[in-house]
């Protein structure tokens, strides 16, 4: 039995450490991390720019780090 996957769009949410102004805007899709395996990110100011995709692990990671330096 073959199994085939279809890409699957992401369904972008802004992250609660993105400025108001629209800067410093990074957007990330947590639903996929239960299809692929990773959570893509993104400069939400590029929409059509490059998609960096991080492992769960790794994501968690940066989450941690980016409430440290916010202290």
């Amino acid at each position: 039995m073959t199994t085939t996957t279809r890409p699957v769009a992401p369904r972008w949410r802004k992250s609660s450490y993105s400025a108001p102004n629209g800067g410093e805007c990074v957007e990330w899709d947590p639903a996929l991390v239960a299809v692929t395996g990773t959570i893509p990110v993104r400069d939400s100011k590029c929409p059509d720019g490059p998609v960096l995709m991080v492992s769960a692990a790794a994501f968690t990671r940066l989450v941690t780090l980016a409430k440290r330096a916010d202290n």
